[in-house]
């Protein structure tokens, strides 16, 4: 409860109360009230090898929730954080050009995330409005640069679905299977990483083309997802394994027409070997390799030629024009029950290191998401 207002004597006006005065003091009061302590998730240094969580700080500083005159800045409260594996790569020290730019050490690292707007100067956003997009991780993020941001259209779905399935992973998802892969009914489709969040979609728009179906993952826990929640027709786990050539084998006893390549290294190798005349491969990501410091060759690439096989790389921000039509899309899926999305959610964000780190040892059982705050 504020205590009673005190009298102050003004010295330029000889006046006692002041209202001048009293005025200020009240100002100085209500914007003291409107800076809040933010927690903030540092970079500590660039990253070799395996990462640890003491190569991030947890650290706070304050921040104004009012935005200055004339700013067109959009100032939001993070709800959710997006832990994803090409994370890896921007905290390496930057030696060769990337398609995403380097974390600086020492400041706040960024991501995907789902937020609120808190003040904004930014005709497009109000106060109030739901918004997913990159932002930082941290409890309140100063946007600079909001034409980037977009607002959240279906709230009849989890709001953490904006960090997963209909998010970045879920356009990857798409539009490596769709426009990449270019399907076709009766064909076999393999997905490696199959339970993450890109590999569990990639899995179920398949069965909706009528594909043939099976996913790789690194537990029986995972294994058994894939199977009896999320519809594949098998899945073996690489672990066990001690010929992955062979595994395909035993799973695609006529080749595999389809890779949905998340993994490289050893298993890239494998598939080149079991793929059928023709076949197609959208090279997602390489998340075997990122840790090390000298990478894995791949031998059997001459297999491109001889299968006349379509080997392509590609990445979500290049089509972005797609979201529209993929968004009504797969919100229709979700609405009637044809796709499910498993998610795995760390709670505040002293535990977002951690669960960021665990997407190398395979610790998450689908989509790493880190819940920060209620709306």
């Amino acid at each position: 409860m504020a205590g009673p207002k005190i009298p102050v004597y003004c010295f330029s006006c000889r006046s006692r109360p002041c209202a001048r005065t009293s005025a200020q003091r009240e100002e100085r009061a209500t914007m003291a009230e409107e800076k809040v302590i933010n927690k903030q998730v540092l970079l500590k240094d660039y990253v070799t090898g395996f990462p640890k969580e003491e190569d991030m700080v947890l650290t706070s500083s304050t921040i104004d929730l009012k935005l200055s005159q004339g700013s067109t800045a959009v100032l939001v409260k993070n709800l959710y954080l997006s832990c994803d594996p090409y994370m890896r790569l921007r905290m390496a020290k930057p030696l060769v050009q990337s398609y995403a730019e380097a974390f600086v050490p020492g400041k706040v690292i960024v991501g995907y995330g789902v937020s609120k707007v808190v003040d904004s100067g930014h005709p497009d956003f109000k106060a109030g409005d739901l918004v997913w997009g990159i932002t930082g991780w941290e409890e309140y993020s100063l946007i600079t640069a909001p034409e980037r941001l977009k607002k959240i259209k279906y709230t009849d779905v989890p709001l953490s679905y904006y960090t997963g399935i209909l998010g970045m992973p879920g356009l990857t998802a798409y539009v490596g299977f769709y426009e990449i892969c270019c399907p076709k009914k009766g064909e076999t489709v393999y997905v490696s990483a199959a339970s993450g969040a890109v590999g569990q979609l990639v899995g179920q728009f398949a069965k909706l083309m009528g594909c043939y179906v099976v996913g790789s993952a690194g537990s029986q826990e995972k294994i058994d997802l894939l199977k009896n929640k999320l519809g594949f027709d098998d899945a073996f786990n690489y672990k066990e394994e001690q010929d992955l050539t062979a595994a395909l084998k035993r799973c695609f006893p006529t080749g595999i027409d389809i890779y949905f390549e998340n993994v490289g290294g050893a298993m890239l190798d494998a598939v080149l070997l079991n793929m059928r005349e023709h076949g197609r491969i959208a090279v997602c990501g390489m998340i075997s390799q990122y840790n090390k410091t000298h990478r894995d060759p791949v031998h059997n690439l001459f297999c491109l030629i001889s299968k006349r096989i379509l080997m392509q790389g590609f990445l979500e921000p290049d089509h972005k024009h797609k979201y529209p039509q993929f968004e009504e899309q797969v919100v229709q899926y979700i609405r009637e029950g044809k796709v499910t999305y498993v998610e795995d959610v760390a709670e505040g964000l002293e535990n977002a290191p951690s669960a960021l780190i665990g997407l190398f040892s395979g610790k998450n059982i689908g989509k790493q998401v880190v819940f920060i705050a209620h709306e």
